[in-house]
């Protein structure tokens, strides 16, 4: 078994001259981390000042080959503690705060000075060494932290009202800085140690004293700070060689009122007390984010309540729920921006200005009625019954939607039940079926949501859809005859979720994390808009008058600012599309088509949009597939191409065809590569020559295109970009 090792790391750890401080200080050093042996060497009261205690334990170091220097500071004065260790080691890897005393004295007679001083040594010396320590590990992308707390914190104790405000005032700091340093891949833990010390002699039974033995707890602790233990934010029970953690749970409550538009009376917290204070269903509330589901959970069950004194939203009858959905002009210019509709595509205004002759609606807003429905109703949770889930557990699956009418404005009412539930092993999926009317009764659109819920399957359900369900389309393996891209706003998802989702996922980047992403995601439902929208543009002119259906199956996500690429192929009046994401190469939306009542011819095999990105991007997306489907033809080139894309005669963009590895990317070659070839080209000239409008020749004799190294390997590239397509 390997031994875990900090060689090259640097530990600070305060409080470090007796117990258990000592005993994580020897831990590190036999280790191989250089020790910071920080302790004032006061009394356990927090009395005198010595630097015996210190040093005693920096001798211990040295003498079994260890490397550390002393520091007498008080944890107050935290980032002198900080630069003892810059200047005696360069750097800072670990810190444990350790340091501790004690002010015991009941409620009523703790003084101020003891309140104070009790404060200043646990909370204000961990909080400043700590943030000493910050923008150093934030520079050097890692750092580990240990808090202290204590069971008087987590439980109380009497005669403690002080330390124990504090102890658990530490795990609120350190909750917060496993948020905001997880990013940086700082991590935050806190161990709850019950120990033999200085402090509890005297306190605790002789037999418990001697079994308590600090250097028992001291491997926790170090193998909670090794650069390996991804544990972040967790507080760990440590006592006499055992460890276990402690959370913070939440029993499953009662509701106080019968809906949205009823208070709360003291009469109803009387009688609902019992079920307010049963722990026997509580839940695990790990974060802020995981309360404030439940919470949203409570109140979207609230709004389903058949009392609810006029809600649009009703309980279900025979299975099927009900919702009203109202909606004017400024929705439909909201929705239309949120999924890349701008004023520098001319035949866009008709999507943005409600006094446009044509002033329309994009088709995919119609899918927002029978989302409010499922999000709003526990039309999903009716499906599941077998286990609790939350927004974290939710996941989009597949999607499709025809519409009927285009209306501009009104009240749209929505009828919606189960259509399918298959258990899928990690997970089950439920399909439901949303119809949409106006209130003149007519049909405006049907929507089928495929939601894949984590950790909900293994209950012996069906595998397969049953034959309502609408099916996805195998991606055709022939080159697109269509490419658009688009380039993705930072703010999409800001943008796009005022539509209707407000799901924190897409915003809040703690909430994203816990869900398992290290930032916010697109919503695939702006993804099927974009995507929408290309073949609207390529082969319908951009007349959503023309939309009939449309289906998409989501499989990866979307980071906004990422560039998407809608590949197309039509097959009469349906274009089968897959959109993949420029950047990583990764497919987001598969088995995808639009049915359209007619289609129009579309002018260019590659289509870009300028205001986005550049042209270029479109072309190499080209390339990078059909490398992908022929990597033995590729390869048979046997040559590193790199692009200099040019705008203004300035290089703006670089991409790198790696032929010899038959792999496309953007960027300069990857380490260990080097380019053989390098041609330098204006974005749209070398769209010009990848559709044939100029021949490459041409365009080198005229200056447009300019290359260096091995021009003669260019013999052999261009008949395979030629083959079959222009490229």
């Amino acid at each position: 078994m390997s031994e875990l090792r900090f060689d090259g790391r640097v530990a600070v750890v305060t409080g470090a001259g007796a117990g258990l401080g000592r005993e994580y200080a020897l831990l590190f050093g036999s280790r191989g981390a250089k020790v910071v042996v920080n302790d004032l060497g006061g009394n356990a009261r927090g009395e005198g000042k010595s630097q015996q205690a210190a040093d005693v334990v920096v001798d211990e170091i040295k003498a079994m080959g260890g490397t550390a220097v002393a520091d007498y500071h008080s944890v107050t004065d935290g980032e002198k503690i900080i630069q003892t260790a810059m200047e005696n080691f360069g750097r800072v890897d670990i810190v444990v705060n350790n340091a501790g005393i004690l002010r015991d004295k009941s409620f009523p007679r703790i003084s101020e000075d003891d309140w104070n001083l009790i404060h200043d040594v646990h909370v204000k010396g961990s909080f400043k060494t700590t943030q000493a320590a910050w923008p150093i590990f934030k520079k050097q992308n890692f750092g580990r932290i240990i808090m202290t707390s204590s069971n008087s914190g987590v439980y109380g104790n009497f005669g403690q009202a002080n330390y124990s405000t504090a102890k658990l005032g530490l795990v609120g700091l350190a909750n917060t800085l496993a948020i905001e340093g997880a990013k940086y891949n700082i991590h935050c833990n806190v161990i709850v140690p019950t120990a033999a010390s200085r402090m509890t002699k005297g306190i605790l039974p002789d037999l418990l004293f001697e079994e308590l033995k600090p250097k028992l707890i001291a491997p926790v602790v170090v193998y909670l700070c090794h650069e390996n233990t991804q544990d972040n934010g967790a507080v760990i029970a440590s006592a006499a060689g055992w460890a276990g953690k402690v959370e913070i749970v939440a029993g499953k409550g009662s509701v106080l009122r019968a809906s949205l538009h009823h208070d709360v009376t003291v009469e109803n917290v009387r009688d609902a007390w019992g079920k307010v204070v049963d722990m026997s269903e509580a839940r695990n509330m790990r974060t802020i984010g995981a309360a404030s589901a439940y919470t949203l959970e409570v109140l979207e069950n609230l709004k389903d309540n058949p009392q609810s004194g006029g809600s649009s939203d009703q309980a279900p009858t025979n299975g099927v729920f009900t919702n009203e959905f109202n909606f004017g002009f400024k929705d439909l210019i909201l929705y239309a921006l949120g999924i890349g509709a701008s004023v520098a595509e001319p035949s866009d205004l008709k999507y943005l200005y409600e006094s446009h002759a044509e002033f329309s609606a994009l088709p995919s807003f119609f899918i927002q009625p029978g989302l409010m429905l499922t999000m709003g109703s526990s039309i999903t949770k009716s499906a599941i019954t077998h286990k609790e889930f939350d927004l974290t557990n939710v996941l989009h699956g597949e999607q499709y939607l025809e519409v009927y009418d285009f209306p501009l404005e009104g009240n749209l009412r929505t009828e919606g039940k189960v259509l399918d539930v298959m258990d899928k092993g990690s997970g089950a999926v439920v399909v439901t079926s949303c119809d949409t009317f106006d209130s003149r009764g007519n049909l405006v659109a049907k929507n089928q949501s495929a939601t894949f819920i984590v950790g909900c399957g293994n209950f012996g359900g069906k595998k397969q859809p049953g034959p309502g369900v609408v099916p996805t389309l195998p991606t055709p393996t022939s080159p697109p005859e269509t490419t658009i891209t688009f380039k993705t706003s930072v703010d999409q998802a800001a943008i796009f979720r005022l539509s209707g989702d407000p799901n924190p996922l897409h915003i809040d980047p703690n909430f994203s994390i816990i869900a398992g992403y290290k930032t916010p995601i697109l919503h695939g439902l702006c993804t099927l808009g974009f995507s929408l929208r290309a073949v609207l543009k390529a082969y319908a002119g951009n007349d959503s008058t023309l939309f009939k259906a449309i289906k998409v199956r989501f499989v990866k996500p979307v980071i906004p600012g990422q560039t998407l690429k809608v590949d197309m192929w039509s097959n009469g009046n349906r274009i089968q599309f897959k959109t993949s994401v420029v950047e990583t190469g990764q497919d987001v939306l598969t088995g995808a088509y639009v049915d359209l009542k007619s289609t129009v011819k579309p002018v260019n095999p590659i289509v870009t949009e300028n205001k986005m990105g550049l042209q270029s991007d479109a072309v190499f997306g080209a390339i990078k597939d059909r490398v992908d489907g022929e990597p033995a033809k590729a390869k048979s080139v046997n040559g590193v191409f790199v692009y200099k894309i040019t705008e203004n005669g300035k290089v703006v963009k670089e991409w790198t065809l790696d032929l010899k590895n038959a792999k496309v990317y953007e960027g300069a070659p990857q380490s260990g590569t080097k380019a053989d070839t390098t041609l330098t080209v204006g974005d749209a000239d070398f769209v010009d020559i990848a559709l044939g409008k100029i021949n490459p020749q041409v365009a080198f004799m005229k200056g447009k295109l300019k290359i260096t190294g091995n021009i003669m390997l260019t013999q052999k590239l261009v008949p395979f970009l030629k083959t079959d397509s222009k490229l």
